[in-house]
């Protein structure tokens, strides 16, 4: 599957790789059911709630396999 991308909705992330879930939640991240979610890229999310979102990309790609 395709590298993660700071440019990638949330929703679209966790609806194509559902163990990106664990990322978030290692963030502190609930936004998963915030109305937001449906609209926010990852890096927006990521720099609203003070994280790297680079750092988030590449933990998630970290662990989907996609390094």
């Amino acid at each position: 599957m395709a590298k993660v991308t700071k440019d990638m909705g949330i929703l679209d992330i966790v609806q194509q790789h559902p163990e990106a879930v664990q990322v978030f939640q290692k963030y502190g991240m609930g936004c998963l059911g915030c109305a937001a979610a449906r609209f926010e890229n990852l890096e927006a999310g990521a720099r609203v709630h003070g994280f790297d979102p680079d750092q988030m990309c590449d933990d998630i790609n970290a662990l989907i396999g996609e390094e």
